[in-house]
C-alpha cells in the first residue's frame, strides 16, 4: 500500500521548499490521509485511467491516485512544487506513472500533455475553479468524467438546476458538457492551512452534444441572460439580439415566453434560442 501524506510530512515538505501556502494560487494542502482515500475512492479510477490532477501540490492527492494503478498527469503552476513532486512520489512508488507538466491550466491544450485523460480529479484552487473545469472540458474531449474538490458555494452553483437560487452561468455551462453532482462536504479540518470557506466534492459526467448549435453562441446567451438576474429575458438580450424587439422576436421563435428569466431555463431551452439566431 502506498504510503500516504500526513500532517507532519506536510509541515516537513513545506518547510524543505521554504513553501508558504498563498491565497493567490488558492493553495490549501490536504493533510489528511482519510480524505484522500475518500476522494480516490469516489472518483472511481483505476488501473487503465490516465488522471489529470490540477494543482497537486505537495503531491497528498497524486499519491492516492497513483495506488489505484492509474496514470497520473499533474498540471503544477509553481515551479518548485512542480520539482519536487516526482521525488515526493519515488521515495513511496508509482513514479513510472506519473508525469508532471509546469503549466498553467487555464493556458494548456491537448497537445501539451502525454497522453489523452480520461478523469479529472483535482483540488482545485477556489478563484479559478469553475474556469479551470470549463477549459478543460473545452480542450480535452477525452475527458469523460471528473470529481473536483470546489468551495461549497462554487459546488452548488455548478451542481444547481433551473429555479434554484444558485442557478446561474456555471449550472448551464456545465449542463452543457454533461451531469454535475454535488457529492460529499469536506471539512475545514483536513487542509494546511484551514481554509475560511467550506469545501465540497463535485462530480460530474460528459454526456451527449446538448445540440449541433455551436458552444460559443450559447455561451453567449447564457452570459446575457444571467447579466442582469432580475429582468426578463427580453430585456437582458436586448444587447446579444441588438435590440428588445429582436430578443422578443428570436425568443417566441424558439417557444419560449419573452417574459421568462434566465433562472428559469435549462440549456436545452439555451440552446434553442442561439439556434432561432442562427
Amino acid at each position: 500500500m502506498t504510503e500516504l501524506l500526513g500532517p507532519a510530512e506536510i509541515r516537513a515538505l513545506a518547510a524543505e521548499l521554504d513553501v508558504r501556502p498563498t491565497k493567490k494560487l488558492g493553495q490549501n494542502f490536504v493533510h489528511d490521509p482519510n480524505t484522500v482515500r475518500r476522494i480516490v475512492d469516489l472518483s472511481r479510477v483505476g488501473e487503465g485511467d490516465v488522471v489529470l490532477e490540477v494543482g497537486p501540490g505537495l503531491g497528498s492527492l497524486t499519491l492516492g491516485l497513483l495506488a489505484t494503478g492509474a496514470e497520473v498527469v499533474a498540471v503544477e503552476i509553481d515551479p518548485v512544487l512542480a520539482g519536487r513532486l516526482p521525488n515526493t512520489v519515488a521515495e513511496r512508488g508509482g513514479a513510472e506513472r506519473l508525469t508532471v507538466v509546469g503549466a498553467d491550466a487555464l493556458r494548456i491544450t491537448a497537445d501539451d500533455l502525454p497522453a489523452r485523460p480520461t478523469a479529472l480529479v483535482a483540488n482545485l484552487p477556489y478563484n479559478v475553479a469553475v474556469p479551470v473545469v470549463l477549459h478543460l472540458l473545452a480542450e480535452l474531449p477525452s475527458l469523460t468524467s471528473g470529481l473536483v474538490m470546489v468551495q461549497t458555494e462554487v459546488a452548488d452553483r455548478m451542481a444547481a438546476g433551473p429555479g434554484s437560487r444558485t442557478y446561474g452561468v456555471p449550472s448551464v455551462k456545465l449542463a452543457w458538457y454533461g451531469k454535475a453532482r454535488k457529492v460529499a462536504a469536506v471539512p475545514r479540518a483536513v487542509f494546511w492551512p484551514v481554509p475560511n470557506v467550506d469545501s465540497a466534492l463535485v462530480a460530474f459526467e460528459r454526456g451527449d452534444v446538448v445540440s449541433p448549435v455551436d458552444r460559443e453562441r450559447l455561451f453567449a446567451v447564457v452570459d446575457a441572460a444571467f447579466s442582469q438576474r432580475r429582468k426578463t429575458l427580453r430585456a437582458a438580450l436586448a444587447s446579444w439580439a441588438g435590440s428588445a424587439e429582436r430578443a422578443g422576436e428570436l425568443l417566441e421563435k424558439a417557444g419560449i415566453d419573452p417574459k421568462t428569466r434566465g433562472e428559469q431555463l435549462d440549456v436545452h431551452q439555451f440552446a434553442r434560442i442561439a439556434a432561432a439566431a442562427g
